[in-house]
């Protein structure tokens, strides 16, 4: 018998899997950078951008079907992925897929991270995936995905978020949740003014990675369901997680390095201060995030002289 986690078993369930990366965002945070341009487009290390670190992981785990949703000043945004993420073979199902805010379903252009996802349901239905994957756009780290949708179904949850511990002072900035000892996830609160530390680690708490496993049909179930709810803000971290965890199976993945099983390299680069740091970081001699790690090359478009 083969183990659960066999190359082959993840591999299959990747196949199976659709990304959608969420790259509408407006960034102000990071004030003249986002200025002209949405911020998973903004340039970083050099020659790469935002979106090229979800994209790489997605290629680099197998998952050849990814959706990008774009909408604040998209152009330059659709102009890198036009020109640096179009060597997917169409022939054998693969593709990037640029999926602009386009009034879809009624008048409203995306209204929350859910409703960005609940917009674009035609397209989830088309492809028929058994496992969505909604990835944020905008944050800067290297992840292999495959071994998180393998808990996801091992665990037999409804949903599973990744998650990372990040320090108390600046826990306010994310989602945060508390999780028993077998990872279910007890209660989430989006921004939190006060946020609570973790069990034992007074100056850690555990924050959202923004990204989401849930089995399709699930999925659409509880977007469609918060659709239809007035009062929502239509958005995952204030909404579709609280709601779900009163009555479902809503586990975190903790985000490792998968060799060492120490807290792995992960950046939200949204302020100016971030940003600058994280670039900062790069010219160390031997740098936290390698660049040019040849068994997870991340790739982009380099425009030509």
């Amino acid at each position: 018998m083969k183990s659960p986690r066999s190359p082959r078993y993840v591999s299959r369930l990747t196949r199976d899997t659709l990304a959608l990366i969420l790259a509408g965002g407006r960034g102000s945070r990071l004030n003249q950078l986002t200025m002209w341009r949405a911020k998973p487009a903004v340039p970083f290390g050099g020659k790469f951008r935002i979106i090229d670190f979800p994209l790489s992981n997605c290629i680099n785990s197998g998952i050849r079907r990814i959706g990008v949703l774009t909408q604040y000043k998209a152009h330059s945004l659709i102009l890198h992925i036009q020109r640096g993420w179009n060597f997917l073979r169409g022939e054998f199902g693969e593709f990037v897929e640029i999926l602009p805010a386009q009034q879809r379903i009624d008048t409203s252009w995306y209204a929350g991270t859910a409703d960005a996802v609940y917009q674009n349901l035609d397209i989830i239905r088309a492809h028929r995936p058994a496992y969505t994957l909604v990835l944020a756009g905008d944050h800067v780290y290297k992840m292999d995905y495959g071994p998180m949708i393998a808990a996801h179904v091992e665990s037999g949850a409804n949903l599973t978020v990744g998650c990372i511990p990040v320090p108390l002072a600046m826990a306010r900035e994310f989602g945060v949740m508390h999780i028993d000892t077998d990872g279910l996830v007890l209660q989430f609160s989006e921004k939190p003014p006060n946020p609570e530390s973790m069990p034992g680690q007074e100056h850690l708490a555990l924050a959202s990675m923004g990204i989401y496993v849930a089995n399709t049909e699930f999925l659409i179930e509880q977007l469609t369901r918060d659709s239809k709810d007035e009062s929502s803000q239509h958005d995952f971290g204030h909404n579709i997680i609280p709601s779900m965890i009163r009555e479902f199976r809503v586990f975190a993945y903790p985000f490792r390095d998968l060799e060492t099983g120490r807290q792995a390299y992960w950046r939200d680069v949204g302020t100016v201060d971030a940003f600058w740091e994280a670039n900062l970081e790069l010219i160390g001699v031997l740098p936290e995030l390698n660049l040019y790690d040849e068994k997870w090359p991340i790739w982009t478009y380099q425009q030509q002289a």
